[in-house]
């Protein structure tokens, strides 16, 4: 089902809505994520320096020793969540099991939405004793995934990583369009994976490039390209709740995007511009707001 089939654009989205409408309750969900910081457990270091990256998300997180000292000093700490990720090592493993007794801690005071990569069996057992929910990229394109993180595995790696997260947690993919410098390159194959393997919820979200980064002179996706993703997602996984995650360009581009997503039938959309705002009551939903990670 490849972008819908061929159908107009229009077309596809009336489809999609008429599927959403049919599947969910009369509901849309928009997050403000005050309630959730995110922590990295390597500090700003990452040794694969992605194309779409280099580090550059690392920046705003708060390392974990500095959140421990807070912690042990008895600080009154503002959020009800943490988004617990960082940077990879060479084979693509971001280290949160090295930390396992502070997540521990943690665990029991907030909730923990781990981001830990190609991690291997025995990694996704451990994670899953303290893991309210876990964020995993899947990436079914092998040009992509040598091109833009210049790791030797494929699309079947992920494929494993994933099922293996799949069993002892709760496993929100998250699919990335355009992450090939704005090209789009398995995109449809994840949704045709989701299809037969299942998942929590699926998380789009949408390459912008970065300055700095390998891939700062390239362009998003075409605004109408994610659309189309969008609401082939909706009419291939009927029953799956969608989420348009923070991660997107902002300004213009966001403005026609949240819009266009609202028509495809997304159930919750991190930060939403005024016209999906606006948009959403139009077409009669209610809105609830929520405070945490949207996988949360």
């Amino acid at each position: 089902m490849s972008g819908g089939s061929g159908l107009p654009l229009e077309r596809l989205l009336e489809e999609a809505w008429r599927v959403r409408w049919r599947n969910f309750a009369r509901q849309v969900e928009f997050v403000r994520p005050t309630a959730t910081r995110s922590v990295s457990v390597t500090g700003t270091s990452c040794a694969l320096n992605c194309a779409h990256c280099g580090g550059h998300f690392l920046q705003g997180m708060l390392p974990l020793p500095r959140l421990m000292e807070r912690w042990q000093r008895g600080e009154e700490l503002p959020w009800t969540s943490l988004l617990v990720s960082g940077g990879c090592d060479p084979e693509g493993v971001v280290p949160v099991a090295r930390h396992l007794d502070q997540l521990r801690e943690l665990a029991a005071r907030f909730k923990l939405n781990l981001h830990p990569g190609l991690v291997d069996e025995k990694t996704a057992r451990l994670i899953g004793q303290v893991a309210s929910a876990v964020s995993f990229d899947l990436i079914l394109d092998g040009d992509t995934i040598a091109e833009v993180l210049g790791l030797s595995c494929g699309p079947q790696d992920y494929l494993r990583v994933y099922r293996q997260l799949r069993r002892y947690s709760r496993v929100f993919p998250h699919l990335v369009v355009g992450l090939k410098g704005g090209r789009l390159r398995g995109e449809y194959r994840v949704l045709e994976a989701l299809a037969d393997l299942g998942a929590e919820a699926l998380v789009v979200i949408v390459f912008f490039p970065v300055p700095g980064t390998a891939y700062s002179g390239c362009r998003p996706p075409d605004v109408e390209e994610v659309a189309r993703l969008l609401a082939t997602a909706r009419l291939m996984l009927p029953r799956l709740p969608i989420y348009l995650g923070c991660m997107r360009p902002a300004g213009s581009y966001r403005a026609r995007l949240d819009a266009l997503a609202v028509r495809a039938g997304v159930n919750r959309l991190v930060l939403p511009a005024p016209p999906a705002r606006e948009l959403a009551r139009e077409l009669g939903l209610e809105v609830a707001w929520r405070r945490e990670c949207c996988v949360l």
